[in-house]
């Protein structure tokens, strides 16, 4: 008896024990859940029964130097589906399918998935307002029309590289739109709702409205009335030269600001899956990398200057080539120059020349001038896809490494690094990082919220009384060397000529050439700098004879919009019959009566204006050099000439 009563008094315990542990274990639990979890559950409550309607938000515009839109938006509204509030699918994905071109099957899927909110893409997305306004009169329950938007380009093509384009939910996939996604792109709005779990809405809950907040405006380097007429003239030379491809680049050697750049093949980027990868993804002017040629010779040139290895008065005889390490490397003309002074050796593009140059320098100090002005390294600027270049590691140059990569063979790099690297070449010696973007502006009042600044990556590369002898050497290239093509009559411009062997499988080409041209303007202090290059084209294959002219056109253009006044003092031009055109300075008629006119050179010709005794107005103005044969419009009226020109509305 007492054995059974200990082992009754024993399961007692156990049992009390055990119930004292369940209702701790309980209590633990309530804690957990009502204290601890509580924000947590209360929140996954709260997403199981609140709604939201998306509302996008409007993606920054993108704008040029002056304000000019280069990039909009315009309203595309979009379809949505809320699942849950769908009555009767098999119907609703008949009455979408006439009217969105999409198949039933396929509609049927997305409007049973087990989610809050399904977007009926892409046949639903960025859809045009009449097609918006049929899907609302259909008044499908659980189907939704919001507000969206997409992005226009009301200049078509222009700068497509560099403005880049956005995927189908606004997100920035290349170019400017990429790099600022985030600033541009804002942030997403929406209205809040509460409803059951069939989507209904709930009665008496309050629904909430978060405003989208809209990207920033971003102001650009870019000129577009240069980009547009830097465009058209490689438009134009694709039609006429058929080169593979081309690329084309503008800079403020004074701030490094972009002022425009381009490539070809181009594309529109509004429609931008209608073009290979290949197009689009290929901004050549951060990623295309070549050996320059003679457009390099310029870094070798400064660096001779800034050592005092070279003065432009010293004799160099150009026999046609120089023996170097056992190998010949020849002169681009056939027989050489000839007895020569080291600035005609500039003029000339004289390869032996500037390997007389580089082997006075030494590779060490060379090569160290090359990195000064940024080669082999990315220039940093605000785009992706930027390429390094490629120098010879330094012990591995010898005599003949270091004689080519003075002239410009054998080294790698991109067009943007060579117009950065003469840019400091010829602004004074300071070498700058090149940008597009200059300012933040908000985008309903314009008001500037952030200045971009122009950063100087490393001040004095050479001196300013250096960079000076550059231009001026350059300036002689243009006016009576190899870039004659590039002259424009009162602008002293300077430049340098390209004309590289394109490699193949590890072999120069004897066909195929890379023909470039740098040019800037005006060479006394210089406001911008152009470069083009040109891939393989047909026919003439020589920077000067290809390339220079088209820099003039572009730099002619430039100059105008930037307000750039003429220029007294220039170099005169070399004239080479056969090769260049007769000019002729504008005489002075203003005061000249109709007996006086017959004296004037017959170089030129006279269009007649009005009536009268006398010239009172002449185009183009006295002093003006033009083509031989050129017309100067002249304007008669009876009293003597005033100032100002009588055609002009008063």
């Amino acid at each position: 008896m007492r054995q059974q009563q200990r082992t009754i008094h024993r399961r007692i315990v156990l049992i009390g024990a055990f119930t004292v542990v369940l209702f701790v274990a309980l209590l633990l639990r309530l804690l957990w859940v009502q204290g601890i979890q509580s924000p947590l559950l209360t929140q996954k409550a709260h997403d199981s029964w609140q709604r939201q309607i998306p509302f996008v938000a409007q993606r920054g515009h993108i704008v040029d130097r002056h304000g000019e839109s280069l990039v909009l938006n315009a309203s595309t509204p979009s379809v949505l589906a809320i699942p849950s509030q769908i009555r009767h699918v098999a119907h609703t994905a008949q009455q979408l399918a006439a009217v969105l071109h999409m198949e039933v099957p396929k509609l049927k899927t997305l409007l049973t998935q087990r989610t809050m909110l399904v977007r009926l893409q892409p046949q639903g997305r960025k859809i045009d307002l009449a097609l918006a306004q049929r899907i609302r009169a259909l008044q499908l329950p659980g189907i939704f029309v919001v507000e969206d938007n997409k992005r226009t380009y009301p200049y078509g093509s222009l700068a497509a590289h560099v403005l880049g384009f956005t995927g189908i939910d606004n997100q920035g996939l290349t170019g400017i739109e990429a790099k600022y996604d985030a600033k541009l792109r804002g942030s997403d709005g929406h209205l809040a709702y509460w409803s059951d779990a069939r989507g209904n809405t709930l009665p008496h809950t309050p629904m909430e409205y978060i405003a989208p907040k809209d990207g920033l405006q971003l102001q650009l380097t870019l000129d577009q009335n240069i980009q547009r007429g830097m465009e058209r003239e490689m438009d134009y030379a694709m039609a006429t030269l058929h080169p593979r491809q081309m690329m084309a680049l503008a800079v403020d050697p004074t701030n490094g600001e972009v002022l425009a750049m381009a490539s070809r093949p181009a594309f529109d980027p509004a429609n931008y899956r209608q073009y290979p990868a290949t197009v689009y993804n290929r901004n050549l002017p951060i990623w295309m990398t070549y050996e320059p040629g003679s457009t390099f010779k310029i870094i070798t040139l400064a660096a001779a200057l800034e050592e005092k290895k070279v003065t432009f008065e010293q004799t160099f005889y150009d026999k046609g080539s120089i023996e170097v390490g056992g190998v010949t490397l020849h002169c681009w003309k056939h027989g050489g120059h000839g007895n020569q002074t080291f600035l005609e050796v500039v003029q000339n593009s004289c390869n032996p020349g500037f390997v007389v140059l580089g082997q006075r320098l030494g590779k060490e100090t060379l090569f160290r001038y090359i990195r000064d002005f940024g080669f082999g390294r990315k220039t940093g600027i605000d785009l992706a896809g930027e390429e390094n270049g490629i120098l010879f590691a330094l012990n591995r140059v010898g005599p003949i490494e270091l004689a080519t990569t003075s002239f410009g063979q054998g080294v790698s790099v991109t067009p943007i690094q060579q117009v950065m690297a003469v840019s400091a070449a010829i602004n004074g010696g300071d070498l700058y990082r090149p940008h597009l973007a200059k300012a933040w502006r908000d985008p309903l009042t314009g008001e500037v919220k952030e200045k971009i600044p122009s950063q100087l990556v490393r001040k004095h590369v050479i001196t300013p009384q250096t960079s000076a002898r550059v231009r001026q050497a350059l300036e002689y290239v243009v006016a009576q060397g190899t870039g004659r093509q590039a002259f424009i009559p009162g602008y002293r411009v300077g430049g340098k000529t390209g004309t590289a062997q394109i490699v193949h499988e590890g072999k120069y080409s004897a066909t195929e050439h890379i023909v470039s041209f740098l040019g800037f303007a005006p060479a006394d202090d210089p406001k911008i700098v152009i470069y083009v290059a040109v891939d393989n084209p047909q026919g003439i294959q020589f920077g000067g004879r290809v390339a220079a002219p088209i820099v003039r056109n572009m730099l002619e253009d430039a100059l105008q919009w930037l307000h750039v006044p003429p220029r007294q003092q220039e170099v005169p031009k070399k004239f080479v019959y056969g090769v260049d055109q007769p000019t002729v300075k504008v005489p002075d008629v203003m005061g000249a009566t109709k007996t006086d006119v017959y004296s004037y050179d017959t170089a030129i010709r006279l269009a007649h204006y009005g009536t009268g005794k006398y010239i009172v107005w002449q185009q183009p103005q006295a002093g003006t050099v033009v083509p031989e044969g050129a017309t100067i419009h002249v304007y008669w009226a009876d009293a003597p000439p005033k100032k100002g020109n009588p055609t002009d509305k008063k």
